[in-house]
């Protein structure tokens, strides 16, 4: 029984957090390091939500490789 109350209140912490995060992303706020704060909450409770947390990571890693890619060819 305590595990589920615990399960319930990190899940109401983590998606209110999220939910913060998805507000800013239309005011201003810093909703990308919000989300993912949320996301990691939940993770620490729900499987699905660190499945989503590493994609999350995976794509940042992919896009910050991208954005700071050094080509040789340039002088």
């Amino acid at each position: 029984m305590l595990k589920m109350a615990w399960k319930l209140i990190v899940l109401i912490i983590g998606l209110t957090i999220i939910l913060i995060g998805l507000i800013m992303l239309v005011t201003p706020g810093p909703a990308i390091i919000v989300i993912p704060i949320g996301l990691a909450v939940l993770a620490s409770e729900f499987v699905w939500a660190k499945r989503i947390l590493n994609k999350l990571k995976e794509e940042g890693k992919k896009m910050r490789s991208s954005v700071f890619h050094t080509n040789s060819d340039r002088s």
